[in-house]
């Protein structure tokens, strides 16, 4: 007996009057109070509240920051960077974590209790309390990135102050500026999590108690992040929905490079409908009335995995049409661009701080000049052999100013510079500034390169 077998029997007519199906708001609610009620939710929720606060409360008092993730080193500078380096780890850990224990468990644990039953003849639709079920992960989802934010915002701000934040271009972010950028970051990763708590709800469904179900939101973003970190071309990093945790760097550019936070974000959205139909379409073929959990390895390739190739097949062929962008993205104009303009942005609040006369982009004209390597033509791709030399001209002063960085340059288009002379101008040393003593702002910075081309036509 299939899922409409049951809807009819179950509406039949009892003692003279036809049974009428629970609202979606009744079920909703019912579910909701499942998913609240279980101890390990509970733990978790009160975690995504607290932990946060403490651990960016914590590491913004240390001496030594967290440099190798993406605003750490801003720790000891502002408060909002705390809920951006929260938000590098949640992307990478924690949030496939969170779906997968709430989204992968919420049909799984039906299987495991043998209420299927039970259920049906109380809500008397399929359909129905799969609106109910999916509405409850989404919301309970939502409570834990809501305590996320809150959380390390909180921790940032009160740890540090509300001070303003240094950009991936080196421009300066007023505190107001960056609450808003670092809400719109947080709202952007939405996107890919809804996608892994679809493809939850589908494993959840497809493979009834096996625990593959569970861990299949983890398992999957596990694999987008390992295909992140190798040299694939631009087309196919966007392709993935795992590209959208890390997207919303562009918001920390002026300008705003939105094409590829854009095109993550669209791509994970389309993953999430397109799990989720998948996973509905699933459910409302189950037999409930067998005694076995449903699972079924063929099926869940056949009707999960399968069509999710396809997708991603065609979303590579998509992208590769309507962009530019070509190979890895990383390209050594788009590398001395931004090295360029970032030395020009910070050059200028050294020279701020070192009360020296003030001098605007224009009239610094800074220009970055690039190798990798034995290449000095051409350059492409990530590595840590890349070398450039910027120059700069100060006002009345005849001599070019030239200094040396060593560029670390990761496949998804962050670069780590590390200044390499002269030593007065990017080495290391420390200064006195309003807020405490602070290292040279040319010593060491981090940046970032847009990957995707301008859109063609």
């Amino acid at each position: 007996m299939t899922a409409t077998d049951t809807r009819a029997t179950s509406a039949a007519p009892v003692g003279g009057a036809p049974a009428r199906a629970v609202p979606v708001a009744r079920g909703y609610r019912f579910e909701l109070v499942k998913l609240l009620s279980q101890w390990r939710i509970r733990l978790v929720i009160l975690a995504c509240w607290i932990a946060p606060a403490l651990f960016v409360a914590a590491v913004s008092r240390q001496s030594s920051l967290p440099v190798d993730t993406l605003f750490g080193r801003e720790m000891h500078a502002t408060g909002w960077a705390g809920p951006l380096v929260v938000l590098g780890f949640a992307g990478i850990w924690a949030l496939p974590l969170l779906t997968s224990l709430v989204a992968g468990d919420v049909f799984a644990s039906e299987d495991r209790l043998g209420t299927w039953r039970h259920l049906l003849v109380a809500v008397r639709s399929p359909r129905r309390i799969f609106a109910a079920k999916a509405l409850a992960s989404l919301t309970v989802i939502l409570l834990l990135v809501a305590g996320l934010i809150c959380s390390s915002t909180a921790g940032g701000v009160l740890a540090v102050g509300n001070r303003p934040l240094t950009g991936l271009d080196g421009h300066l972010l007023t505190p107001a500026d960056a609450a808003v950028r670092v809400l719109l970051a947080w709202v952007c990763v939405l996107a890919p999590t809804l996608a892994l708590a679809a493809i939850g709800l589908l494993g959840s469904i497809t493979m009834g108690r096996s625990p593959m179900g569970l861990l299949l939101p983890a398992l999957v973003a596990l694999a987008m992040q390992l295909v992140q970190m190798l040299p694939i071309p631009v087309a196919v990093r966007l392709a993935l929905p795992g590209y959208a945790f890390i997207a919303w760097n562009g918001l920390f550019t002026s300008p705003t490079q939105l094409g590829p936070l854009l095109t993550g974000t669209a791509v994970s959205l389309i993953w999430a409908v397109t799990a989720i139909v998948l996973a509905y379409l699933q459910f409302m073929r189950r037999d409930f009335t067998s005694l076995t959990d449903g699972a079924s390895p063929r099926l869940a390739i056949t009707a999960g995995a399968l069509p999710l190739v396809v997708l991603f097949a065609v979303t590579v062929g998509v992208v590769a049409v309507t962009t530019t962008a070509e190979g890895s993205g990383i390209e050594q104009s788009k590398i001395q661009r931004s090295v360029a303009t970032e030395f020009a942005h910070l050059y200028r609040r050294q020279a701020g701080q070192l009360h020296r006369p003030d001098v605007t982009e224009a009239q610094l004209r800074a220009a970055a000049a690039c190798t990798k390597g034995d290449v000095a033509d051409g350059a492409k791709g990530a590595g840590n052999d890349w070398r450039c030399v910027v120059s700069w001209h100060l006002p009345d002063i005849e001599a070019t100013g030239t200094a040396v960085y060593q560029l670390d340059v990761t496949p998804d288009g962050r670069f780590m510079a590390d200044g390499d002379g002269p030593k007065e101008v990017n080495g290391y040393f420390l200064v006195r500034t309003s807020a405490g003593d602070v290292p040279n702002p040319l010593w060491q910075f981090d940046g970032n390169v847009e990957l995707l081309g301008t859109t063609k036509g």
